[in-house]
């Protein structure tokens, strides 16, 4: 099983992060990777770097006028009379509905959900090379092996297809789903990090070739607060392709255990030729973002029961902040893929 990982992402180092109005460090660092990196070795893992990434896969998720946003903001913004040393907009559209504003203060607050996603001088070029692991691993699959891992920094899972938030700025499950349905079956992505997959359920909502799970704390006590819902369902042909199980906070091993339950047979009634895991490790019980109790041989559990499904799989890293233990949970996880494959 290889992991791939080529760097790319170390500019990015977002400091502003908003907690019960008081500004904190982000909890999405730079070392974050390394440790990562490190502990996908310790368990085995081949390291392959990626190619650069093609704008085509990225655009066929992405909008053309988001993309261009991430591409030109900071440098509009650092034009602005006394503008930050990051992107954070100070008001948001709510969409409802919302014209498409020439200012950049205002396209800011039109393309990021929150002020979880700071846009620095950096991010646009790390959000590439996040995005080129998750291809190049989809590729992979493509080309017949049966397990990868992408370690992607900044993650995804929030970021819609006009749209960043909490910490996100690509789909990188997403751009690897859309690439995957290439080769003319149907994916199914789930998502175990502790937040909804949000951004990921909105590109696919009204679709029916992509199959969208996320188990993660409940919304309504639990960013995003406002999606990841159970009667969240999808709209159109995507009626019934969109299925959340919200947990109560706190949650821990045997819940999450449970849930798992259901969306494997679920995705098993949709039979998918390949799976997308938004790998979130934040659901672990010292985790900075407090929000379940899963254990690390938990995390073992929930990859074993996934392998089992013994479906092509693309493990797509998401959420996991700086703890003693995010290099064990990883090495955990991995441990346990590999063991339900055996």
């Amino acid at each position: 099983m290889k992991v791939i990982y080529g760097g790319g992402d170390e500019g990015h180092d977002p400091s502003f992060f908003l907690i019960r109005g008081q500004v904190q460090t982000s909890a999405e660092q730079p070392e974050r990777a390394q440790i990562l990196l490190e502990a996908a070795k310790h368990a085995g893992l081949e390291q392959e770097a990626p190619a650069a990434a093609a704008l085509g896969p990225i655009a066929a998720v992405h909008t053309p006028e988001y993309l261009d946003f991430l591409a030109k903001a900071y440098e509009e913004w650092q034009a602005l009379p006394n503008a930050g040393k990051e992107i954070i907009p100070n008001i948001h559209p709510a969409r409802q509905p919302a014209s498409y504003p020439r200012a950049i203060v205002g396209r800011s607050g039109y393309h990021q959900a929150d002020t979880a996603c700071p846009i620095g001088p950096n991010t646009y070029e790390a959000a590439l090379a996040s995005a080129a692991r998750a291809l190049h691993a989809a590729d992979r699959l493509l080309d017949g092996e049966d397990g990868v891992y992408a370690l992607c920094r900044p993650p995804g899972h929030h970021a819609y297809a006009d749209m960043a938030g909490g910490f996100c700025f690509l789909n990188n499950a997403a751009i690897a789903a859309q690439s995957l349905l290439s080769d003319g079956g149907g994916v199914a992505i789930l998502d175990v990090d502790v937040h909804a997959g949000n951004g990921t359920q909105g590109i696919f909502y009204r679709r029916s070739d992509v199959l969208t799970l996320s188990i993660h704390a409940d919304p309504m006590d639990y960013y995003p607060f406002f999606w990841g819902h159970a009667a969240e369902r999808g709209v159109a042909d995507g009626e019934g392709y969109n299925l959340n199980l919200p947990l109560p906070v706190g949650s821990g091993d045997e819940a999450f255990l449970a849930a798992l339950e259901t969306a494997c047979r679920r995705i098993a009634q949709f039979a998918p030729d390949y799976l997308v895991i938004a790998l979130g490790l934040d659901a672990h019980e010292d985790d900075p973002l407090h929000g379940m109790t899963v254990t690390t041989p938990g995390f073992s559990s929930i990859a074993k029961r996934i392998a089992q499904m013994a479906i092509p799989t693309l493990l797509v890293q998401e959420g996991g902040y700086l703890s003693p233990v995010l290099g064990e949970n990883l090495e955990a996880f991995l441990a346990g893929f590999q063991e339900g494959r055996a």
